[in-house]
């Protein structure tokens, strides 16, 4: 594989090859730092990067746990986290309410995982890959519960913005009801107090009716 950041100063010759594969994903994955998302951050003037929203979904995943409708491994569901969004790192970020990008989003994803995951020793690279197949499936307990998360989050963010992406032009209170709904596969308390967010955010003028 080439055009890893690794290649611009590469590990010494002497590194174990094994471990020179771990390395060379993680600093690969650096780049998720660099990785803008549409939501605006909380406490300061600027937009979220991934790596932010991925630390912040692990931290949500520990606090938030006691919420989940279904039982969770904890350690797992954090795992699936902090993995979903690496392949972002090629593929980019889709926005939620781009339906334009969000057409082409899975055929970049996959794509993006062959590349991403491909670096790992096979075996590495096919746990990595299995936790980021997981969390899109969405067909365990830890799945639903992380993919409610990566709804909550920038959920939380908008309404701290007063609407921040609900404003997006065309998009509508009941839109951003629509795509935060998968909250409740993994957590009906969560949800209902999502959606007294976004009635609230509504009733305020943050999102239109």
């Amino acid at each position: 594989m080439t055009d890893l950041l690794a290649d611009q100063n590469p590990l010494p010759s002497g590194v174990d090859s094994r471990l020179r594969d771990h390395l060379t994903f993680l600093i690969e994955v650096d780049q998720l730092k660099t990785v803008l998302r549409a939501s605006p951050l909380a406490a300061a003037d600027r937009r979220e990067n991934d790596a932010e929203h991925s630390w912040h979904l692990a931290l949500m995943v520990m606090t938030l746990a006691e919420y989940a409708d279904e039982p969770i491994d904890v350690g797992h569901t954090m795992k699936l986290v902090v993995v979903h969004d690496l392949i972002e790192i090629y593929a980019g970020d889709t926005p939620i309410y781009d339906t334009e990008l969000a057409a082409s989003q899975q055929e970049r994803e996959e794509a993006a995982a062959d590349r991403l995951f491909g670096i790992l020793p096979e075996d590495a690279g096919r746990e990595m890959r299995a936790l980021w197949d997981e969390f899109e499936a969405r067909v365990t307990p830890e799945a639903r519960f992380a993919k409610a998360m990566d709804r909550l989050q920038p959920l939380l963010l908008n309404w701290m913005a007063k609407g921040g992406t609900w404003r997006t032009p065309g998009v509508t209170a009941d839109d951003v009801r629509a795509r935060k709904a998968v909250i409740g596969e993994g957590s009906e308390k969560l949800w209902k107090a999502a959606l007294q967010l976004i009635d609230e955010g509504e009733r305020r003028g943050w999102a239109r009716s």
